[in-house]
């Protein structure tokens, strides 16, 4: 039998065609199974997925689940969609750097922090499905707020916002921490 348990193949199903991450909560309701079975089961597939002849990964977001390919063979997944992956410009860097870290943020303190406009590289941010729209700033005009979201943390393969690393603001030079103040 190719899996030691049914229970194994269809989690592994389950993840393989679900389109958002899935909690182990929600796959135990699925399944019929507790939580820690299910865990027990993420385990067994992630340590099957480590090895160098698997292609797919067991991918965590925010406490949840899914499968995706491993970064090695992307190249060949670029071929057969004949799509090589679109890089981000750099004012959508700088813009999804200023929107992760400062998060919920308007436009506005963006294009403050930037010291430019910032329409272009938000509409792309958000048409990626890397930031959205999560409510409105109380004040003049109630400003959309911004914030990243789980495809954000699927694109750079974080499990959650903790995962980014810290700002170190010491590290840069007078010259750097003075142009952004001003």
């Amino acid at each position: 039998m190719l899996f030691r348990e049914p229970e194994t193949a269809a989690l592994e199903a389950l993840l393989f065609v679900a389109k958002e991450p899935l909690t182990p909560e929600f796959l135990g309701e699925i399944l019929e199974l507790d939580s820690g079975k299910v865990e027990e089961l993420l385990y067994e597939l992630r340590t099957r997925y480590t090895a160098d002849s698997s292609g797919l990964d067991l991918i965590e977001v925010n406490g949840g689940y899914k499968l995706g390919t491993k970064p090695q063979v992307a190249r060949y997944i670029e071929i057969l969609y004949k799509q090589p992956a679109q890089a981000l410009s750099n004012a959508a860097l700088e813009v999804l750097s200023i929107i992760a870290y400062k998060q919920p943020v308007t436009r506005g303190e963006v294009d403050f922090i930037r010291g430019v406009q910032s329409d272009r590289a938000l509409a792309t941010l958000v048409e990626k499905g890397l930031v959205k729209d999560v409510g409105r700033k109380e004040g003049p005009g109630r400003p959309i707020l911004y914030a990243t979201t789980e495809q954000f943390l699927l694109h750079f393969g974080l499990r959650s916002l903790e995962d980014m690393p810290d700002l170190d603001i010491e590290s840069l030079s007078e010259e750097q921490v003075a142009s952004t103040q001003e």
